[in-house]
């Protein structure tokens, strides 16, 4: 417990005792009888339910600073308003029913209704009461525009988002929120050896995207989220405040998609961006194994993409030119049929051809 919350604490234990004392001297003041036991009861009642109460309090309190000094300032304006006006409509309606029985108290109930609702309507609908009352608005192309991007966990170890932040195509701001900070570093921490690379490998990424001039990063405190609830405190987060995610876990990724939150899919992009071989197109191959059919040879281009070979098995372990003759689209990936080229088409990799080779004079040349 920190130093202020136990000073907190005690204090409203105090007050709870000083409170149950009064309490019970106004309740046994016109007895003739001394009332000590009433007095030590009533005592003893505002010590228990002061020390029982005062950390919901300091919580409830923690819940509202930390509101206060997360929320943008034209949305606490704009909140501020919405409750004036609130406040403004009750007072309005207050003036006939005042006279009505208990008027008063229903005044003071509609007051506070009239000035939640008005908070609630001024903090989310922002955007359309500026543009009513001020003109303007967002356009059609900032409306379709990603205010920002949360970063997930998954997508920090990955590492692409560096190169991918370095090329200029992401010109929204990178928001990483201080609960998934405190989760990298937990991974870096682990006892465990594999866990304790990709989280230093995390934290690396990051530093690396701080120095960079032209990546918008920027660290957001938040309430944090229980242990296992980190996905769902991302989505409840990014659908809050209209952010998009960026992760490569599959079960964030349908979740947050369900929530109606956009989802930037690393491995989705990656997918997108592989070269599309056309039929007739030649590539270039190493005959790793052998297929399941008959005479098949199987291979991979530089991006993973497979490729079958016809009649490729007696080329096992060489480098060939292959011409494709059929691609096909998998829940996998991308599949590509081809085969060899001709015969003279085999790249050795390991061969070298000698200068007498390369050079040949004209004579030799002639002959």
């Amino acid at each position: 417990m920190k130093r202020s919350e136990y000073l907190a604490r005690w204090l409203g234990v105090g007050l709870g005792v000083v409170g149950g004392f009064l309490l019970g001297y106004f309740m046994v003041r016109g007895n003739a009888r001394p009332g000590w036991a009433i007095i030590g009861l009533t005592t003893l009642e505002g010590l228990i339910f002061a020390y029982l109460g005062t950390p919901y309090l300091l919580g409830g309190w923690r819940k509202i600073n930390f509101r206060l000094t997360s929320t943008p300032l034209p949305d606490l304006l704009s909140g501020l308003l919405g409750i004036v006006v609130g406040l403004v409509i009750a007072a309005l309606i207050g003036v006939f029913v005042r006279d009505l029985p208990y008027g008063v108290a229903l005044s003071f109930v509609l007051a506070l209704l009239l000035a939640a609702q008005g908070a609630s309507l001024g903090l989310t609908r922002r955007a359309e009461l500026a543009a009513l009352f001020f003109g303007g608005g967002r356009t059609e192309a900032d409306s379709h525009r990603m205010p920002a991007v949360l970063l997930d966990t998954s997508v920090i170890i990955d590492g692409r988002i560096l190169d991918i932040a370095k090329t200029g195509f992401l010109d929204m701001p990178l928001v990483i929120l201080s609960s998934v900070l405190r989760e990298l570093q937990t991974v870096a921490d682990s006892a465990d050896v594999t866990r304790r690379r990709r989280g230093r490998r995390g934290l690396d990424v990051l530093t690396e995207m701080q120095k960079e001039p032209s990546i918008n990063l920027q660290v957001t405190e938040d309430e944090g989220a229980a242990a296992g609830e980190i996905d769902a405190h991302l989505v409840r987060t990014a659908k809050r405040r209209g952010w998009a995610i960026m992760t490569n876990d599959f079960n964030l990724n349908r979740i947050a998609r369900l929530e109606g939150v956009a989802v930037l899919n690393l491995n989705e992009l990656a997918q997108a961006m592989r070269p599309v071989a056309i039929p007739g197109e030649e590539v270039v191959v190493t005959v790793a194994r052998e297929g399941k059919e008959p005479g098949q040879g199987v291979g991979s281009l530089d991006d993973g993409t497979m490729v079958v070979i016809q009649n490729g098995r007696r080329l096992l372990n060489q480098t060939i030119t292959a011409v494709v003759t059929s691609v096909i689209q998998t829940s996998a990936g991308r599949m590509i049929f081809a085969e060899p080229a001709s015969a003279d088409s085999r790249r050795p990799p390991s061969r070298v051809k000698p200068r007498e080779e390369v050079r040949a004079t004209p004579h030799e040349e002639s002959c």
